[in-house]
């Protein structure tokens, strides 16, 4: 860790530069401006927000310097955005003003730098990225497990899952669309306010405007999708059910496949899809206590991308 430290004395610019790309990274951008629009975004939502997202993209950075992790990744900012999610989850989930949050928070940073490790090697055979999949690890086990521990859990302070039974008026009107337009870009960081997502929405054009309107398309889809089979508007609007597809929809359409309408109506299909999986999955963890995340987007992501090579109209992006 003296390494890191020396580093970031050093250094501080760069430094700077390698959290904000982490911050961006959760959107699959590497732009450390995209990256500084996101941290206003969070701050926005509220301030310990940005604190917690910029401090879990730190310490992911920060954790990958002192274990010699490869520098290309460091500087593209893919050892932060885990830690950024992580940190940020656990303030939405336990309460951003307690001491334990902020030990749990820091800690789980540091367990998603070392879960991206193991992952990264498991899954280079296969040239395929961790996603979001250590933050949905470590997010995991914590939600679940916390409720048990007195001196974590503190009562009122998690979200509430989604019912397993859909209850409330599934007719969306035009505020409540608008809403979910920019709430399901705003829910990829747990922040439900549609203003925080336009703030998100405004950096992703500022990295790739390609990838800015493939996250509209994807918000667009997820919204259809989940008005057209009946969603409660309540949620829709909220943002819970479309952030997946707005994943979904940047990796295939702007990130790990060549550009182009094959590509872009395999995004839509597959945004739709995570869409009904992002439901499935509520259901699946209610029970226990658990939390969709990113699960979704993951899996499709993941089911989608490997199906690829089963497609000749469809190539991966060079160098992915």
């Amino acid at each position: 860790m003296s390494y890191s430290v020396s580093l970031v004395r050093r250094q501080p610019f760069r430094f700077g530069c390698e959290v904000l790309r982490g911050v961006a990274q959760v959107d699959m951008m590497a732009n450390a401006r995209c990256g500084a629009v996101f941290a206003v975004a969070l701050f926005a939502a509220g301030w310990q927000y940005g604190l917690y997202g910029l401090a879990g993209a730190a310490v992911g950075t920060l954790v990958a310097y002192a274990l010699g992790v490869d520098r290309e990744r460091v500087g593209a900012g893919l050892e932060g955005f885990n830690g950024c999610l992580v940190a940020v989850a656990f303030a939405v989930f336990l309460g951003p003003g307690h001491l334990a949050t902020w030990i749990l928070a820091l800690g789980g940073a540091v367990v998603a730098a070392v879960v991206t490790g193991a992952l990264v090697t498991l899954l280079k055979p296969w040239s395929l990225p961790t996603f979001t999949l250590p933050f949905c690890l470590t997010a995991s086990a914590m939600t679940v497990a916390a409720p048990g521990f007195q001196r974590v859990w503190h009562e009122g302070s998690a979200l509430s899952a989604l019912p397993r039974t859909a209850h409330g008026d599934p007719s969306l009107g035009w505020s409540d669309t608008g809403h979910a337009l920019f709430s399901n870009v705003g829910q990829i960081f747990l922040m439900p306010q549609w203003y925080v997502g336009l703030i998100f929405l405004v950096g992703i054009f500022l990295a790739d405007r390609h990838a800015g309107l493939t996250a509209c398309v994807g918000s667009v889809v997820g919204t259809g999708t989940a008005w057209a089979l009946g969603a409660p508007a309540a949620d829709v609007r909220e943002g819970l059910l479309g952030y997946n597809a707005v994943l979904v929809a940047i990796a295939l359409g702007s990130v790990f496949l060549a550009r182009g309408v094959w590509s872009l109506l395999y995004a839509v299909l597959g945004a739709a899809a995570s869409t009904v999986l992002t439901v499935a999955a509520t259901s699946f963890f209610a029970p226990f206590g658990g939390h969709t995340l990113t699960w979704p987007y993951i899996l499709t992501t993941l089911v989608f991308l490997v199906a690829v090579p089963s497609f000749p109209r469809l190539q991966s992006r060079a160098g992915l």
